[in-house]
């Protein structure tokens, strides 16, 4: 037999065709690597087998890879601790926290904070009211400032911005970030750099040394500046921290704020019907494909959400829903906080469109579609089904809700 290498082009085009149902198969798969702090980090998705219904289960007990011998309990890899017991100076940063907690434009904005710092500065993150956030550690955060109380419910950019004052007489901070967001960040870094008189350098996605690129002519050119103590920057300007964890300790101000009475009241939030949001905008998104059998049951179960519909290419060309509701790189780009797939396998036009998506849940027959593998969250089985059991449980909500309020 010859001792020649022969290539097999089938076997290569199945590598790269991530649509083809055997190409997790011809991929190498990576078991260990290296961190950039030195940390050994193991890939537990490499060991495991596929089960009788074809779902690949991870297998911790040893058994699949070699008996009792190799037999070993999972040990939770412990991030180095990261301290800094006497700052030399703060870069203080003001996440949006929607529904008080991180999101991912908030971790990219640590991220960016964690690099300013550097060793030997601290990361000081100033949050409004309570938050259900229990990751700060793991996010780079090595202060936290709560600033509590009912002036800051709701829409309050006035005693916010009053309350950020007392910090920065305080802290002295070298940088100020907030995210330059829709969600309140974008105006609260605008308000609160006129109220110190500086010039704040807006939609920065990237800093190098002493200077920051923001983005320009609506958003086709770069502007490049000197790098300002006011910075609002845009998702995805760093990496969020990965590789450390932070001590969190809590600081609180040394005064305590003054009372004034606001210009803006906040009359509370307005209902708004989620067909007129614009799909770019909207933040709750129920879509629809090829395995939806049901669109009556379907727009049923939008209604009850409060979800604006969407849907993928193959949906909108059927005639099921309207041009404008489709999702990916030849309908729309979202960037919805949730976004629910719902009969929707996830070509790849469409997983590019959903790519900034905060959260993805998909409910799907087959368990090993994209789409399933890009979820947050996976419902495998009939979607008929799953969505009656979600709108008996939306309505069994409410009617308790309303129940405890009478």
């Amino acid at each position: 037999m010859s001792d020649i290498i022969r290539r097999d082009p089938r076997a290569e085009w199945i590598a790269r065709n991530r649509l083809h149902p055997l190409h997790a198969a011809m991929q190498p798969v990576q078991q260990s690597w290296m961190g950039p702090n030195g940390i050994i980090r193991k890939n537990v998705h490499g060991v495991g087998f596929i089960g009788p219904n074809g779902i690949k289960r991870i297998d911790r007990s040893g058994a699949q890879q070699g008996g009792a011998a190799k037999r070993s309990a999972a040990v939770d890899v412990q991030l180095p601790l990261h301290q800094v017991a006497a700052p030399a100076f703060y870069i203080n940063v003001v996440p949006d926290m929607v529904g008080g907690r991180l999101s991912s434009h908030d971790r990219d904005l640590l991220g960016l904070a964690r690099q300013l710092a550097g060793d030997d500065g601290a990361v000081l993150a100033v949050v409004f009211g309570e938050h259900k956030e229990s990751a700060f550690s793991t996010a780079g955060v090595d202060r936290l400032l709560v600033l509590d109380g009912h002036e800051f419910d709701g829409y309050s950019p006035e005693q916010r911005v009053q309350g950020l004052r007392a910090v920065d007489n305080q802290f002295n901070p070298r940088h100020w970030l907030l995210p330059d967001s829709r969600s309140g960040g974008g105006e609260l870094g605008r308000r609160f750099a006129a109220s110190l008189k500086e010039r704040p350098a807006t939609r920065v996605w990237q800093i190098k040394e002493h200077e920051c690129i923001g983005r320009a002519g609506a958003g086709q050119e770069d502007l490049v500046r000197p790098l300002p103590r006011m910075i609002l920057a845009a998702a995805e300007c760093a990496d969020p921290v990965s590789d450390t964890r932070h001590e969190v300790l809590p600081v609180e101000l040394s005064t305590n704020l003054a009372r004034s009475l606001p210009r803006i009241e906040d009359l509370g939030a307005v209902a708004v019907d989620p067909a007129a949001i614009p799909m770019a905008e909207a933040e709750f998104i129920f879509s629809g494909g090829n395995g939806v059998k049901d669109w009556a049951l379907f727009h049923q179960a939008a209604a009850a959400l409060g979800a604006t519909e969407g849907a993928s290419r193959v949906a909108v060309d059927d005639g099921f829903m309207a041009r404008d509701r489709q999702v990916g790189a030849s309908g729309t780009w979202v960037t919805a906080r949730v976004y629910v797939a719902v009969g929707i396998s996830g070509a790849i036009q469409h997983l590019q469109g959903i790519g900034a998506c905060d959260k993805v849940v998909a409910i799907n027959l087959d368990p090993g579609c994209d789409m399933i593998k890009r979820a947050d969250l996976s419902v495998i089985g009939e979607s008929a089904g799953i969505l009656q059991a979600l709108i008996a449980a939306v309505e069994a909500y409410r009617n308790g809700a309303k129940r405890d309020a009478a």
